[in-house]
């Protein structure tokens, strides 16, 4: 046995030790957040055991810094702590994710249902095989004791654990039909009986740091059968799954994982050379979290399912040391936990290979690796849910589908191409639309609430990023026929008609809306589910309605709930909504190619939303009179259009505001010099509107983000961080920059390309010398800016 790695956490929210087995589930259920490698794991089924007796033997304890550990671990808990459930966030399945953009994706915990490949059969093994009538009455009371004691911990441990996620029926593997539960206890069994027989440093091992010897009877263990699932990737030789057993000693503080192998007859055994044990152990006022390895000199491990000793004993147990402490509750469900892991895995690498040369034909003007990897990855999730939707109903039909506000269409294009009849809808016609294809249904036309946007013969309707119709699609879905489904994927916030007005502080907006939405669904009839996606955006849950909660009788009457709930969030809006354009530009300014094709809802009164076969319907009347789409030339509103003067007046009136009253000088330019130059101060974006005439203010709340997306567009001039302004010193920038190509001398394609507002306009001038400042000081350094380089198609 050695020790790998030893962390001490500071404990000040006394969130230890059941925060410990927070963590430690994190590890369990979404390895692939503090491994890149893998793309997750699948929990198979937990049972409870206890270990068997060896003979009394002197035990080591020479790997802890204390004696006390039993009192210290076992002490009697009310229940979970704050900290228990962690967020996830994985920013996509994109190697160019940094491991510390996961640490926000670590902490999101499960949510209620049954997760993929998770068995929910528990049993109790009962006794070990040493505890027989000799034990007494004394070592069932101590049992008893000490099963009371560790109770919250095991919670803890377990909650996370046995959490129930809606999912496909466990698989064990290798694909074969097999019973999990069954198949654990047949792996205890044996293990177990092999460590009195003939593995007794094993034994000493799992309980060489517990409470207590082994002279006392054996106190519960928690046994986890889980498929560690590696990423389907040309750079990762290891592609197969691999199963282990996970021991959670939860009153000794100790988690071990027991790798599993076939041996030369196809039997599942312990790989003895790659088990290693993580610890919690307090010493005084201090906690300490140990990694060790049971057999160092023989482990040889493959760096994906089996990490090296360094990794485990510096990048695990330095997150494992983080979240333990972390106080966070999830707001958000697992990762892909409607689905199946390892069948994603496979799926989006081949999709990924089919699609990557779209990044370089793309003609659109936004990101083309984050639009079409986002996009590869929502086919990819659609595509399974869909995959065993239909093995769930028994049928081999592809579902049909319509994508309101399709933008550039790469969704569409992609599920059609694998199969499925769709089509997508969308305001405005893209350039990319022109090399799908003719298999590739696109239209351009607007959507609009009313019973002429039905539609009967299909079978999902999908919202990703929709925008003003988000709260509209389960509507939609839910009049359109007793069997059409909905995605919904919510990004920017609206509400039936207008913008979306948070009523709720304790939660996040984000959450609040989500909610929302989901409520949107429930009154609609339908069973609402609720997903993370694997896709780099901040905004990757999803709602999917698969099933009604009514029978097909029921119809009229929960159309009448609709209509009435729909009325009740009538004046909900906040009053008079925006302009149409206003919202149209703010959602643009987040999400600059999902400028959608969905009207904004401008009118003040809902007027009678009538049921699909009512007078109106009959005329083809919209739910919502006077509904108006979005135009198909948007308007630009970030400031970028304002005029140059009205621009250039603004920037000085607050640079005046922010040198202390002291009036730049247009016309005086001069160089400055370090020990003179006045940087000004600091002032909130409030302060700074205080100052403005109220003609100012009325034209920039016309643009998205006003005053601040005016400073922000001046970055040469201002540096706007939290709501305040402040005058931005390019001697610091040039600091933080100095690995900067971009920043380095004349050899940048930017350099010098614009004049210099300092030198033009400071009091003082500008602060640098002309050879290091990147801009022109004066007409005879200014250069013409070179064209942009086009994309070349190969």
């Amino acid at each position: 046995m050695a020790e790998v790695g030893r962390a001490r956490v500071c404990d000040p929210g006394e969130l230890l030790p059941e925060g410990f087995w927070a963590a430690v589930a994190v590890w369990l259920e979404r390895p692939q957040v503090a491994n890149k490698r893998l793309c997750g794991a699948r929990l198979e089924a937990r049972r409870r055991a206890t270990l068997p007796r060896a003979e009394p033997r002197h035990l080591r304890r020479d790997a802890v810094p204390d004696q006390d550990w039993g009192a210290a671990l076992s002490g009697p808990q009310d229940g979970p702590a704050p900290g228990q459930e962690y967020p996830e966030g994985d920013h996509g399945p994109r190697p160019s994710a940094g491991p510390e953009q996961e640490l926000g994706a670590a902490l999101c915990g499960p949510q209620e249902g049954t997760g993929p490949g998770q068995a929910s059969v528990e049993g109790h093994p009962g006794p070990g095989p040493g505890l027989g009538p000799e034990g007494g009455t004394a070592c069932r009371r101590h049992e008893d004791t000490q099963r009371q004691q560790g109770n919250g911990q095991r919670k803890a441990a377990a909650a996370p654990l046995l959490a129930e996620r809606p999912g496909p029926p466990c698989r064990a593997g290798g694909g074969e039909e097999n019973d999990p539960a069954a198949e654990l206890d047949s792996l205890w069994d044996r293990f177990s009986q092999s460590l009195v027989s003939g593995s007794t440093e094993m034994l000493s091992f799992l309980t060489s740091s517990g409470a207590g010897s082994q002279s006392e009877a054996p106190h519960e263990l928690d046994l986890v059968l889980r498929t560690v699932i590696p990423k389907k990737s040309p750079h990762c030789l290891v592609t197969a799954p691999r199963r282990e057993i996970v021991v959670q000693d939860v009153p000794s503080g100790t988690v071990t994982f027991l790798p599993l192998e076939e041996d030369d007859e196809g039997n599942l055994e312990v790989k003895m050379s790659l088990v290693y044990q993580i610890q919690l152990r307090p010493s005084q006022a201090e906690w300490f979290i140990s990694v060790l390895i049971f057999c160092p000199e023989k482990w040889h491990s493959d760096g994906v399912v089996h990490p090296r000793p360094a990794w485990l004993g510096g990048e695990l147990l330095g997150r494992l040391a983080r979240w333990c402490v972390a106080s966070r509750k999830s707001e958000f469900p697992s990762t892909l936990s409607l689905v199946s892991i390892e069948r994603y895995s496979v799926l989006y690498q081949e999709l990924k290979e089919k699609y990557r040369d779209m990044v370089k034909v793309w003609p659109e003007v936004t990101d083309p690796e984050k639009f079409v990897y986002e996009d590869v990855a929502i086919a990819t999730y659609l595509l399974i849910l869909w995959e065993e939707e239909r093995e769930e109903r028994g049928v081999c039909a592809r579902q049909s589908f319509v994508d309101l506000g399709c933008g550039n269409g790469l969704l569409v294009h992609i599920l059609c191409s694998e199969g499925h009849p769709g089509r997508g809808i969308d305001v405005r016609r893209r350039k990319i639309w022109d090399m799908y294809g003719p298999h590739t249904q696109l239209e351009e036309d607007a959507i609009a609430p009313s019973d002429r946007t039905l539609f009967p013969d299909v079978d999902w309707l999908i919202g990703n990023h929709s925008d003003e119709l988000t709260p509209w699609i389960p509507v939609l879905a839910a009049r359109s026929s007793y069997r059409c489904r909905f995605f919904v994927l919510p990004c920017c916030f609206f509400d039936f008609v207008g913008r979306y007005h948070r009523r709720q502080s304790r939660k996040t907006q984000y959450r609040e809306y989500l909610d929302f939405v989901r409520e949107v669904g429930q009154a609609c009839g339908f069973l609402v589910q609720e997903d993370c996606l694997r896709i780099p955006s901040t905004k990757r849950v999803c709602l999917i309605g698969k099933a009604r909660l009514y029978p097909p009788a029921s119809e009229a009457s929960v159309d009448q709930r609709r209509i009435q709930y729909i009325h009740s969030r009538r004046g909900l809006s906040g009053g008079e909504p925006p302009c149409p354009a206003l919202q149209a530009a703010a959602c643009d300014a987040a999400h600059p190619d999902r400028d959608r094709a969905l009207g904004t809802g401008a009118q003040d009164d809902l007027g009678d939303l009538v049921p699909e076969h009512g007078p109106e319907a009959q005329a083809g009347g919209s739910w919502v009179p006077g509904f108006h789409p979005r135009e198909k030339v948007e308007r630009v509103r970030n400031c970028a259009a304002l005029p140059r003067d009205f621009t250039e007046r603004v920037v000085l009136q607050v640079a005046s505001l922010l040198l202390g009253g002291e009036k730049p000088k247009p016309g005086s330019p001069r160089e400055g010099t370090q020990k003179a130059w006045n940087g000004g101060g600091s002032l909130a974006l409030a302060e700074v509107a205080q100052q403005l005439d109220s003609a100012t203010l009325h034209r920039l709340k016309r643009e998205c983000g006003g005053l601040q997306t005016l400073l922000r567009n001046s970055h040469q001039v201002f540096e706007v961080l939290d709501g305040r302004v402040r005058i931005r010193d390019w001697r610091q920038e040039l600091q933080r920059k100095k690995h900067s190509a971009a920043m380095q001398g004349p050899s940048s394609e930017a350099f010098k390309t614009r004049a210099c507002w300092f030198f033009m306009h400071h009091p003082d001038g500008c602060v640098l010398p002309s050879a290091s400042c990147p801009f022109a000081h004066g007409p005879q350094e200014l250069r013409p800016p070179r064209p942009l380089k086009k994309r070349q198609a190969p």
